[in-house]
C-alpha cells in the first residue's frame, strides 16, 4: 500500500510538473484589452505602405493583429538598440502575409531577435566570418526563435521598388513550417486544388531563373522553399508588376493569401502638412504643438 501511494504521489508530481512545463513553453494566448495607441497608428502611417492601402473597415482589424502579434513575441535587440518603430516593422511583416485570414495565430515563434546588420551561419555578427545572412527562421535550439537583421528590415519598408522584404520573407517561412517543414507547399494556406497547379509553375519558374530568362531574384532559384518567399516578397511589394510579368504565379499566390493585392494602392503619398493644421497622429492638437514640434518652437 506504501509503494502504490508513493507511486500514485510520484505520478501525480510528474503530472502537475509536466502541466507546469507545457504551460511556460506555451503560454496563455493574449489578446489586445487595450485601444490601439495613436502614437503606433502615426508610426504606421509614416513606414507601412500596405497599412496605408487598407480601408476604413481594414485599418482597424490590422492594428488589432499587430498589438495581438506583440503582446505574444518578444522583440530582442542584440548588441543593437530596439525602437517602437522596429517593435512594429517586425509586427507588420508577421500580419502581412496573414491579413487574409482572421483566426491565424503564429503558434510556432515566441521571440524576434534584432541584430545590428548581417550574421553567418553560426549567428556570428562580430569577427572574421563570412557574414550574408539577413534573417533566420531557427530550429532545434533555436525553434521558436527568428533572426533578423535590423537593417534589412529597415530598408525593406524604404526601397518600394526592388520586390525584397527580408522580415516577410522570413514569415512566410515560418507560415511554410506549419505542417512540419519548409518546402514551399504551405498546406495550411494551400487548397488541393491548386496545389499541383503551384508545384508545376514553381518548377517551371526556377527553370527559368537558372536560365536567366526571369526577373524574380536569383535567390528564388535555390530550392522550392526560398522560391515560395521570394516570390511572396514579390507579391506583397510589388503586385501589379508581377500580375503584369507572371499572371499565372499571380493569381496563384492571390488563393494562397486570400488576398488582391494587385488593387491596392503601393505608392508612397506625399501630404503638405500645415504648421496649425490638426496633428496627423489624431492627437487632436496643432501639428505644430505635437508631431511637429521638433520643427516649430512651441507657442502659447
Amino acid at each position: 500500500m506504501v509503494a502504490i501511494g508513493i507511486l500514485v504521489i510520484v505520478s501525480l508530481l510528474l503530472s502537475l510538473g509536466w502541466r507546469s512545463y507545457k504551460q511556460a513553453s506555451h503560454p496563455k494566448w493574449q489578446v489586445p484589452r487595450e485601444p490601439f495607441p495613436a502614437t503606433w497608428r502615426e508610426i504606421l502611417v509614416r513606414e507601412v505602405l500596405f497599412y496605408n492601402s487598407l480601408n476604413d473597415e481594414e485599418k482597424p482589424r490590422f492594428e488589432s493583429k499587430v498589438q495581438e502579434f506583440l503582446l505574444n513575441c518578444r522583440i530582442t535587440g542584440i548588441k543593437t538598440d530596439v525602437s517602437l518603430t522596429d517593435k512594429l516593422l517586425v509586427a507588420s511583416s508577421a500580419i502581412i502575409p496573414i491579413f487574409g485570414f482572421d483566426s491565424w495565430k503564429y503558434a510556432n515563434i515566441r521571440e524576434v531577435l534584432l541584430y545590428p546588420d548581417m550574421f553567418d551561419e553560426n549567428y556570428q555578427f562580430e569577427g572574421e566570418s563570412d557574414k550574408r545572412i539577413l534573417g533566420m527562421v531557427g530550429n532545434q535550439s533555436m525553434e521558436g526563435i527568428m533572426i533578423l537583421s535590423k537593417e534589412a528590415l529597415r530598408l525593406g519598408f524604404k526601397n518600394e521598388s526592388d520586390k525584397q522584404n527580408t522580415a516577410i520573407h522570413e514569415f512566410v517561412h515560418l507560415i511554410d513550417k506549419t505542417d512540419g517543414e519548409i518546402d514551399g507547399l504551405p498546406k495550411v494556406l494551400m487548397d488541393k486544388q491548386y496545389a499541383l497547379p503551384w508545384i508545376n509553375h514553381m518548377n517551371r519558374e526556377i527553370d527559368r531563373i537558372y536560365a536567366r530568362k526571369s526577373d524574380i531574384n536569383p535567390y528564388g532559384g535555390t530550392n522550392r522553399a526560398e522560391f515560395f518567399s521570394v516570390i511572396s516578397e514579390y507579391f506583397f511589394e510589388r503586385p501589379k508588376l508581377l500580375e503584369e510579368k507572371h499572371p499565372e504565379l499571380y493569381a496563384l499566390l492571390e488563393k494562397i493569401f486570400n488576398q488582391n493585392m494587385a488593387d491596392r494602392n503601393l505608392s508612397k503619398k506625399t501630404k503638405v502638412i500645415g504648421r496649425n493644421d490638426p496633428c496627423y497622429c489624431e492627437s487632436g492638437e496643432k501639428f505644430k504643438h505635437c508631431c511637429g514640434s521638433v520643427h516649430y518652437k512651441k507657442t502659447v
